[in-house]
C-alpha cells in the first residue's frame, strides 16, 4: 500500500530563495492495488507536486510517504530500483517523454539494462510484445517508429506499456489525457479501467471532474495544497459537503445548457471565498466529537469524518484553527 502521512512541500521562491511558498500542506491518504483515486483540483492546487513526491522526483519537507510500511525517502541503490519497478508515472505531454532523435521504442531499451540485463533477445521481444498487446497496440505498427510518426494516444499507451514491463503495482497518471482528443480519451480511460481490473492501483491526477467521476472509486479534492474533501466518489459528487467542492461541480459545463453568465459563487479561481452563511461541517463534526477528528483525519490534518468514509476540511481555516468563513453546520 502507498500511504501519504501529513505530507507537506514548500518551495523556495523570490530573490535568493528567501520566501517560502507552500505547495502541499498536511496531505494524508492511501492508495491500494486495484483502486483508482482521483486527485482533483484547479491549477496550482498541488496535484502534480503530490505525484512527483510519490515518484521521488521531489523531496518531502514534512511528513512521510511509505510503501508497504517503508519510508521511500530512505530508499537507496537496489531498494530504490525495486521501488521504481513497483511505482511508475505517466505525464501530461507524451511528446516530451520521448527523444525525437530516437525511435519511440527506445523508452523500452532504457530500462532493459537496469531491470532485464540477463534476458535474452527473444525473451525481451516477447516481454515487449506482451506489454504492447496489453495496451491494445500492434507491435508492428509502433515499433521502429519515431515519435512524430505516432499519435499522442499511441505514445501514452507506449509509456503505460513501459510501466507494465516492470510489473508495476501503482501508476501515477498525471493529466495523461488532457492533451488527447475526445475519441482517444475514452480509449485511454477504458485502458486504465482494464489495468485496474488486473490489480493496478492508479492515482488519477486531473482538473476535470467529469473524468474523475467516470473512472475512480475514491476522490480527493485539493485547494491550495490542502485536502478540503475526500471520500467515495459517489458521496463526494452526490453529496458534496465543502462549498469549494460544490463550486467546482457547479462549474462543470452541461451538454444540455448553452454557455451563459456564471453565478459568482460558481466561479473557480484563486479569488474564491465561501459565502458568509456557508456551513462548516468540519467544525460541526469536531464539536460533536468533543474536538477530535475522525480516524483518517488526526489532529492537525484538517479533516474530520462527517459520514462513513467521507471527510471534509474547514470552510476557511484561520491560523489559530478557528473557522474564518462559515458557520458551524447544524446537521
Amino acid at each position: 500500500m502507498l500511504t501519504l502521512e501529513r505530507v507537506s512541500k514548500t518551495y523556495k521562491v523570490g530573490l535568493f530563495g528567501g520566501t517560502d511558498l507552500p505547495a502541499v500542506s498536511d496531505v494524508s491518504f492511501s492508495l491500494q492495488p486495484g483502486e483508482v483515486i482521483s486527485l482533483i483540483g484547479e491549477s496550482g492546487s498541488g496535484k502534480s507536486t503530490i505525484g512527483k513526491m510519490i515518484l521521488r522526483l521531489l523531496s518531502v519537507n514534512r511528513g512521510a510517504i511509505t510503501h508497504d510500511g517503508t519510508d521511500i525517502a530512505t530508499l537507496r541503490g537496489a531498494a530504490l530500483r525495486a521501488y521504481y519497478r513497483t511505482v511508475q508515472g505517466v505525464f501530461q505531454d507524451p511528446f516530451s517523454s520521448f527523444n525525437p532523435i530516437f525511435k519511440a521504442d527506445h523508452v523500452f531499451g532504457l530500462i532493459r539494462g537496469v531491470y532485464f540485463g540477463s534476458a535474452s533477445t527473444s525473451d525481451w521481444r516477447r516481454r515487449v510484445g506482451g506489454a504492447l498487446e496489453a495496451v491494445s497496440l500492434d507491435p508492428a505498427q509502433v515499433l521502429n517508429k519515431y515519435p512524430h510518426q505516432l499519435s499522442g494516444g499511441q505514445l501514452q499507451r507506449l509509456l503505460i506499456a513501459r510501466a507494465l514491463l516492470l510489473d508495476t503495482r501503482y501508476l501515477v497518471a498525471d493529466e495523461i489525457i488532457s492533451m488527447l482528443d475526445a475519441s482517444t480519451r475514452i480509449d485511454v480511460l477504458n485502458l486504465l479501467g482494464d489495468l485496474k481490473a488486473r490489480g493496478l492501483g492508479i492515482l488519477f491526477v486531473t482538473h476535470d471532474l467529469s473524468l474523475g467521476n467516470y473512472i475512480s472509486e475514491r476522490t480527493v479534492i485539493l485547494r491550495r495544497g490542502r485536502i478540503v474533501e475526500m471520500g467515495a466518489t459517489p458521496a463526494v459528487f452526490g453529496r458534496p459537503l465543502h462549498p469549494y467542492t460544490r463550486m467546482l461541480i457547479a462549474s462543470v459545463p452541461q451538454l444540455h445548457q448553452k454557455w451563459g453568465p456564471v453565478e459568482a459563487e460558481a466561479r473557480a479561481g484563486s479569488g474564491w471565498a465561501p459565502a458568509p452563511t456557508e456551513s462548516c461541517h468540519y467544525h460541526a463534526a469536531l464539536a460533536g466529537s468533543g474536538g477530535a477528528a475522525g480516524p483518517a483525519g488526526p489532529t492537525g490534518s484538517g479533516l474530520a469524518e462527517v459520514e462513513d468514509g467521507h471527510f471534509v476540511g474547514c470552510v476557511q481555516p484561520r491560523a489559530d484553527g478557528t473557522c474564518g468563513g462559515g458557520l458551524a453546520a447544524s446537521g
